[in-house]
């Protein structure tokens, strides 16, 4: 799970200011999984623009931030297709486990009906991999629904 306390610490305002992906890829590192890092990432993407935004930028530094952001979440998206199922698995799980004060079968079948896994993906991924990552994540939600007892999504609610 990020911490919010992170956005505040000197790190992130040295990050902020720098925009380069080295500075990025400390940041990231912060965050426990690779699940996690792709929904930090994709939750800096504009949906309406598709590019990615952090408070405290100049429109100068916000295009920089934007390239080095774009190319990050390319390359651990890219990384996390190739992990086998097991350890993609695994890594949701630890991801889960530090949301706090989350009931995970509602966690669980929040996932189901609204798919938030989709928007995981960076718009320059098109085909298999896009396909891959889908799929992938529909089996260990599977999987996840029966370890929580969580009944088939009403696909009404």
């Amino acid at each position: 799970m990020i911490d919010i306390r992170l956005m505040a610490s000197p790190r992130a305002l040295t990050v902020q200011k720098e925009g380069s992906k080295d500075a990025w890829e400390r940041e990231l590192s912060q965050i426990q999984t690779s699940y996690g890092r792709l929904v930090y990432l994709a939750g800096l993407r504009n949906a309406d623009t598709g590019k990615y935004e952090h408070y405290g930028f100049s429109s100068a530094s916000s295009r920089d931030a934007n390239r080095a952001l774009k190319r990050i979440h390319e390359t651990i998206f890219k990384e996390w297709v190739t992990y086998p199922l097991e350890r993609k698995k695994s890594d949701i799980e630890i991801y889960i486990a530090g949301i706090d004060q989350v009931d995970r079968a509602e966690l669980i079948d929040a996932w189901l009906r609204l798919t938030p896994y989709k928007n995981l993906v960076p718009a320059s991924i098109q085909g298999p991999e896009r396909q891959k990552h889908v799929s992938d994540f529909e089996a260990i939600l599977g999987l996840l629904r029966n370890v929580y007892g969580v009944a088939s999504p009403d696909p009404n609610a």
